[in-house]
């Protein structure tokens, strides 16, 4: 058995963190289905840049450019267009599993990642033009997106909540999932809301990576890792979430991103084989995962209680690593690098389309 299919029996959904048309015409995203174990897909802004940027597109801006269409508009033409195309190959998958699973993600702009009542209104509006019931809308999990995410799922709104580092983040995000659904039992509503908890784990090596002692070196993300596990099992475990549970909600589900390894000198599936656990989702771009079902290997899964989480993370202090602050500083900077990747994208459309005038 692969390790792709190992980790899918013990638990723990796989998806890609990528997505082009042309990867969708030459079912390359089908045959990760078929024999990668693959349940769902990620998406964002320096995904489509790439491709756009390879060309694979240049007849599809030409026409919605002759069409009228600006640059964002465009490119969100073109972003729903794949990603209702990719939700279609995952719909099996999410009738089976009865919505658990077969889910894809569209990024509302990361420039509304401050606006709470901008990132509502483009929550609501992009999840109804995609008109698939298997697509998440990803909403940072920023001071200001935390609202957005509880009127969107109060709104019905399936949630792919994006930009979490830590265990407080974590538990900020599944409060307002929880929020929304709350206000949907009030209201005599179906509780059942599709949503994922978005924790990026790379960032957190890469930030400290000359700041800390050899022996601790890409040791951080999978401390913080186990944390995380540790708040999302005891959440899940709490009388809130069973009581909610009891009213037929579906608990939002943990997912890992930021998985791809950085440092050429460590595992290439670290960030797969160590976040092994069940409950969770794992996305990963496809050369990760080429990797993990070439050469990857399934060991011990991630205890429910932290297991040796304080005694890494208080190495980490003593080194002069203060988490919190760093959790802070990653989030502010994962928001501003999303901007930045959403500026290029637009840049790309408009270069596009100007050549295809």
């Amino acid at each position: 058995m692969k390790a792709t299919e190992m980790l899918n029996e013990h638990g723990q959904s796989l998806w890609l963190d990528n997505i082009t048309r042309k990867m969708l015409d030459e079912g390359t995203i089908q045959r990760f289905i078929d024999d990668y174990s693959v349940t769902g897909l990620t998406s964002n802004p320096s995904i489509f840049d790439k491709a756009i940027e390879s060309g694979v597109y240049d007849d599809a801006i030409r026409a919605k450019s002759s069409a009228g269409l600006e640059d964002e508009a465009l490119f969100v033409d073109l972003a729903i267009e794949d990603l209702r195309r990719a939700a279609d190959l995952f719909l099996g998958v999410h009738e089976r599993t009865d919505g658990v699973d077969g889910w894809v993600s569209l990024e509302v702009s990361p420039q509304l990642a401050y606006d709470t009542e901008a990132t509502i209104d483009a929550a609501r509006k992009l999840h109804a033009r995609a008109g698939r019931n298997n697509l998440f809308i990803k909403i940072p999990g920023t001071t200001e997106g935390l609202p957005a995410i509880t009127a969107s799922v109060a709104a019905g709104v399936p949630v792919n909540v994006t930009l979490l580092f830590s265990a407080d983040h974590y538990r900020a995000a599944a409060d307002a999932f929880l929020k929304g659904i709350e206000q949907r039992i009030d209201e005599g509503l179906d509780p059942d809301v599709g949503s994922v908890a978005s924790v990026f784990m790379s960032r957190w090596d890469v930030a400290v990576t000359d700041k800390v002692p050899p022996e601790l070196k890409d040791r951080l993300g999978l401390a913080v890792g186990l944390d995380v596990y540790r708040a999302y099992r005891d959440l899940m475990d709490s009388d809130r979430v069973l009581r909610l549970q009891n009213a037929g909600m579906r608990m939002q589900r943990l997912l890992w991103a930021s998985t791809k390894t950085k440092d050429p000198d460590a595992s290439d599936t670290l960030y797969v084989h160590g976040l092994a656990a069940p409950f969770t989702v794992n996305t990963m771009p496809d050369d990760t995962l080429e990797n993990f079902y070439d050469h990857g290997e399934v060991g011990e899964l991630m205890p429910r209680d932290g297991g040796d989480a304080d005694a890494l993370l208080a190495q980490f202090a003593n080194a002069g690593v203060d988490t919190v602050a760093l959790a802070t500083r990653l989030q502010t900077d994962g928001a501003s690098s999303f901007v930045s990747a959403w500026k290029d994208l637009m840049s790309r459309v408009a270069s596009q389309r100007k050549d295809a005038s």
